[in-house]
């Protein structure tokens, strides 16, 4: 079963085709297959972060965990519109973005585990992923620390004469931070003369780490704040993997096109606690757990594909085959090797060699 990109990024539900006679739309079969192929997308991604949790608090995972659980419809629907040379930057909550771009299960686990096999050979770990051959341009671990780098990005993109953009993910936390409004004037401003094709990404999950946004800001439509900076927006429900596809294709391309940047603010819930030692969670209560657990996307999306046909069967079997490559991840983290001390000298600086460093050195001079 992949979970790469692949082909992935080509599949894209197209929406409902014919009507049923009480005007029901009825997916096409093409469509119905799509859904199921991004169905298991998703249940590898809950169930990868499942069991991340389980070797964080065995100890096998070194630094600090944050998942993914409850957000999966929003980097599955938006990483389904990215193409080749796009750039993917995000916080540190990353493990489903790399999975989506096309980072293996191993490697990623591997990484959360801190060994040379994994994605930055163990150096990384969960908030640090990077995987430049498949666009993805970072995790990171300070908050909204990205979010200037993202914008740069999309300039440097459109200076290089090309159409590729940046889907730049940050959390509603993040938003109150300087370096967001920062980012957000200069994407603005370059955008006027169609030079940013940054496609900003919130995805509001309530709470930034136990501070709920009506404890954050006092403008709580995050939404609008980039009105301050000339940049349109929307949102999207982004429980609904189908709602968050619509969006997500419609906007990337009005971004490649223009050369301006977008917002969307994607409503959606981290059914698990802010990081893998959260246990109190004392600043929610069970019952609201409850209610938005009740739009699981994962569960919503398993209703749908039942209501077009799909058997329950034919979806236990995807979960179980999720289960065996996410175990095979796990036993492959545990036996492969801690990395070798001289690793801690690599990838520091880019190589140069002395003579041209010299060379270099001298022509300034």
């Amino acid at each position: 079963m992949a979970t790469t990109r692949g082909s992935a990024k080509k599949r894209r539900a197209d929406g409902p085709g014919d009507t049923n006679p009480d005007g029901v739309p009825v997916l096409e079969r093409r469509d119905t297959e799509k859904l199921v192929g991004y169905y298991r997308q998703m249940v590898i991604i809950r169930l990868f972060e499942e069991a991340s949790q389980r070797a964080f608090r065995q100890g096998k995972v070194g630094g600090y965990l944050h998942v993914y659980i409850g957000q999966e419809a929003v980097a599955t629907g938006f990483l389904d519109a990215h193409r080749p040379g796009d750039k993917v930057i995000t916080a540190y909550r990353d493990h489903a973005h790399a999975l989506l771009l096309g980072s293996t299960p191993r490697e990623v686990m591997a990484e959360l585990f801190g060994k040379a096999t994994g994605l930055v050979k163990g150096k990384g770990g969960s908030m640090h992923l990077f995987d430049v051959k498949n666009d993805m341009m970072g995790g990171y671990g300070i908050v909204g620390g990205h979010i200037p780098l993202g914008a740069g990005m999309a300039y440097a993109l459109r200076y290089q004469g090309t159409d590729n953009i940046v889907q730049l993910y940050l959390g509603d936390g993040a938003i109150n931070n300087g370096a967001f409004h920062e980012a957000a004037n200069l994407a603005g401003l370059w955008g006027r003369d169609g030079m940013n094709p940054c496609l900003f990404i919130v995805e509001n999950n309530q709470y930034g780490m136990g501070t709920s946004v009506e404890r954050a800001t006092a403008m709580t439509d995050l939404a609008r704040k980039f009105d301050s900076y000339g940049i349109e927006h929307e949102k999207v429900d982004g429980m609904d993997l189908e709602a968050v596809m619509e969006c997500a294709h419609r906007v990337a391309a009005r971004v490649r096109e223009t050369g301006k940047p977008y917002a969307v603010e994607a409503i959606t819930y981290r059914i698990a606690p802010h990081g893998a030692a959260d246990f109190l969670e004392r600043y929610r209560t069970k019952e609201e757990v409850r209610k938005w657990r009740e739009r699981d996307p994962i569960g919503l999306l398993e209703r749908k594909l039942i209501d077009y046909g799909v058997e329950e069967e034919r979806l236990e079997a995807i979960r179980a085959e999720a289960k065996e490559v996410v175990d095979d991840a796990v036993r492959f983290a545990d036996e492969s090797p801690e990395p070798p001390l001289e690793e801690l000298y690599t990838d520091v600086y880019a190589e140069e060699s002395v003579d041209a460093s010299r060379e270099a050195s001298a022509a300034r001079r």
